[in-house]
């Protein structure tokens, strides 16, 4: 069986390490590679670690590779991937939309499939899609979100999206975001809906980062039968490849 290529960016950071575990646990997966600031030469999986991105790129020759290092270096892990038709799985943060619409005009070109994937745990997921149904039938909703004290971006992008959504689905034109960031959180999200003598609460907990990694192996796997940019794991959940 041929085992389908996978890098890792970001690999000694505590995403990257558990997505490297994830991989190597698959038959029908194969870690070529990683990227990272630091112990560049050490093995990883089939292949080992570099400090250069093209160089594993070029030298490792991935077909997948999946992004936890920072911003705005993944801004350009993901581009140089695309450019080598290479499928980025992205679940960096802190893309702005501008990152992201220049970056979709690039998956075109090249008709490259790529995933831009606010949050890997599939009941975060389920959690938006059941928001998005819910929000045509409340006039008031606000989001709280709730992560560890070294997460960087505030708001998180799960909370961006699952607004983004929300407002959409409502005909609405924002939905407030409340931040908090504190020691022994991992990641966590409240969607409360307000209505006339009722409130509908919608909340996901992420305990642990191993709940992150059935979604990571779902859009490594699912990524490549695509020739655009996908946004969320919607994408991999059911829903007709375009």
């Amino acid at each position: 069986m041929n085992r389908l290529r996978v890098a890792v960016a970001g690999a000694l950071g505590r995403m990257g390490r558990e997505t490297c575990a994830a991989i190597e646990a698959q038959d029908d997966l194969e870690l070529v590679g990683g990227f990272a600031r630091a112990r560049a030469g050490d093995p990883l999986g089939s292949g080992r670690l570099y400090d250069d991105v093209a160089a594993l790129y070029d030298e490792a020759k991935p077909e997948v590779v999946v992004d936890f290092t920072v911003y705005p270096v993944t801004v350009d892990v993901a581009r140089e991937a695309v450019e080598r038709r290479i499928s980025p799985v992205i679940g960096a943060s802190g893309w702005t939309d501008e990152d992201r619409i220049s970056f979709e005009s690039m998956c075109d070109e090249y008709s490259v499939g790529a995933a831009l994937v606010p949050n890997f745990a599939l009941g975060a997921v389920l959690a938006m899609r059941f928001a998005e149904q819910a929000a045509p039938y409340f006039p008031t909703a606000e989001i709280v979100e709730l992560h560890h004290d070294r997460k960087l971006d505030k708001p998180s992008g799960t909370a961006k999206r699952t607004a983004e959504r929300i407002a959409t689905a409502a005909g609405r034109a924002t939905v407030p975001i409340h931040s908090i960031r504190l020691r022994g959180l991992v990641a966590h999200q409240e969607i409360l809906f307000g209505g006339e003598g009722e409130v509908l609460t919608i909340r996901h907990d992420s305990l642990a980062r191993s709940s992150f990694m059935p979604g990571v192996l779902l859009a490594v796997r699912g990524v490549r039968a695509y020739a655009k940019l996908v946004v969320g794991l919607d994408a991999f959940l059911g829903e007709a490849v375009a």
